[in-house]
């Protein structure tokens, strides 16, 4: 993927650039009626968590651990697991989305490790609730229905 389609596809996943389907090239149509796909100027949630992130001078400084989620379905924090080693001995902090720029095609901030470290840690209580402590509802409900 290009530069600029990576940088786009972050953008439009960070909810700083908008996403107009009926404008997309005839080239990038859906597949087959009915059916829609991908576009060059998204990014899959699935692979920004666990994207390594760098800083300014290319230095690995966390990995996405988790994107949260505001009522209105956008990305509201990205938890970036700072000093962890094996899994063991790091924390958890949140940054905003805004933050997070793409540098040769990789997530970086304009942050250094040890800035990200002297962070409060971001507690991700239960990792199987929205809230944290809040059980799931019963019978579903959309995303911001408050139901």
């Amino acid at each position: 993927m290009s530069k600029k389609a990576y940088a786009l596809a972050l953008a439009a996943l960070l909810g700083t650039a908008p996403i107009a389907l009926a404008a997309q090239p005839a080239h990038q149509a859906t597949a087959s009626q009915g059916e829609q796909v991908i576009q060059p100027d998204q990014i899959r949630a699935s692979k920004m968590i666990g994207s390594r992130v760098y800083d300014l001078q290319n230095r690995n400084i966390g990995k996405v651990q988790e994107l949260i989620l505001g009522r209105d379905g956008k990305i509201d924090l990205v938890i970036v697991d700072v000093g962890s080693f094996l899994g063991m001995g790091g924390k958890n902090v949140a940054v905003k989305p805004g933050d997070v720029k793409t540098d040769n095609n990789r997530l970086t901030l304009d942050v250094t490790k040890e800035q990200l470290q002297q962070m409060a840690n971001f507690n991700l209580r239960d990792r199987n609730t929205g809230a944290g402590s809040s059980t799931s509802p019963v019978h579903g409900g959309k995303l911001g229905s408050g139901r």
